[in-house]
């Protein structure tokens, strides 16, 4: 059976770009910290990867401290910080604030304290992006960086948590974004690697392949690839509505993700769902990947106001600039039929 990836907000399929960067970075035998000229080789190629994730994300002249991966960017950037939040954000920043924002059906979140507040630019699950104030603490970008137009220097945030693996880089390495000179303690200390922020030898292979992939992501979007990709996810989801009147999709009718669409019918568990459509050929997701094996109730779509059923009924369907609308229509085809059997069951 072939199979068709339509969970690109879990991981997007590495880029040829990165491939190749990483493969050559595997024959640096340095040290990025020697001072010899392999290690010197080494610190460019980690320096050339730092330039290119600033470009790429608007960030010239702001810190790009790499890590490995927007988890333990948000630790360093939250921890200890006594932050708010709204409870639609992913678990690697709930876990170090307080979820006591409010957050409306459509998603939007009420921050009435910026500079006390860590706010996510677009949602994993239902793809809402928010509008942002002006000093928002900390600004978790790993899902919008790479799909829609974003600039670190415009944010006019504190910090920025974005991950590679999420734009077509490998997994394994992100970045915290700051502004130049932003006082930050390490968490893990040691050589005093990453501007002292984050110490122990780069990850040089992850490193590279992450600049490679921002900069050809920076391309895609500058070329107009995720308008294409908005049209594929539209024309899944109204070959969805045709198929099922009860369905609801979340977030339709407000700014979102152009790949992203969320979709709950209620009484049908998500986590059957995702089951029934993997043995059919493609993979999909029941929230953040992040809590695989925890397939439970949204816990976002709680937040945003829906009721345990539906928010435990809910899919993502997550598509990127390799999709086609042929994968689209064949996965609403399979869906539609799991869809019949489970309305016949329902009475």
């Amino acid at each position: 059976m072939s199979r068709t990836f339509l969970d690109w907000n879990a991981t997007a399929p590495l880029r040829a770009e990165a491939r190749d960067a990483m493969i050559a970075a595997m024959d640096l035998v340095g040290n990025p910290s020697s001072v010899h000229a392999e290690g010197r080789a080494a610190k460019g190629l980690v320096e050339r990867a730092r330039g290119q994730v600033a470009s790429a994300f608007g960030a010239d002249g702001a810190d790009v401290i790499f890590v490995s991966g927007a988890t333990e960017a948000a630790a360093l950037a939250c921890q200890g910080r006594g932050l708010q939040a709204a409870d639609v954000e992913h678990d690697a920043v709930a876990a170090w604030v307080d979820p006591v924002l409010s957050v409306d059906k459509r998603g939007a979140i009420d921050v009435p304290d910026p500079a006390l507040s860590a706010v996510q630019l677009a949602n994993s699950e239902t793809g809402v992006i928010q509008d942002l104030p002006q000093g928002v603490a900390v600004v978790d970008a790993t899902q919008a960086f790479g799909k829609i137009p974003v600039a670190f220097n415009w944010l006019g945030c504190g910090m920025a948590l974005i991950s590679a693996h999420k734009l077509g880089g490998p997994k394994g390495v992100g970045a915290l974004v700051m502004p130049r000179g932003t006082d930050l303690a390490a968490q893990i200390k040691g050589g005093g690697q990453e501007m002292g922020r984050r110490s122990g030898t780069e990850n040089l292979i992850g490193i590279a392949g992450f600049g490679a992939a921002a900069t050809a992501a920076a391309r895609d979007l500058d070329a107009g690839v995720w308008d294409r990709v908005a049209e594929i996810r539209n024309i899944l989801e109204l070959s969805i509505e045709a198929a099922a009147k009860d369905t609801i999709l979340i977030g339709k009718g407000v700014r979102r993700l152009p790949n992203t669409a969320c979709i709950s019918t209620p009484g049908w568990k998500g986590e059957t769902q995702v089951m029934q459509m993997d043995l059919a050929g493609f993979a999909i997701s029941a929230g953040s990947a992040c809590s695989s094996g925890k397939v439970k109730a949204s816990r976002v779509l709680r937040a945003m106001g829906y009721d345990e059923t539906t928010a435990a009924s809910a899919i993502r369907v997550s598509i990127g600039p390799d999709t086609t609308e042929q994968d689209v229509l064949r996965f609403a085809e399979a869906w539609t039929s799991a869809y019949n059997r489970f309305a016949r069951r329902a009475g």
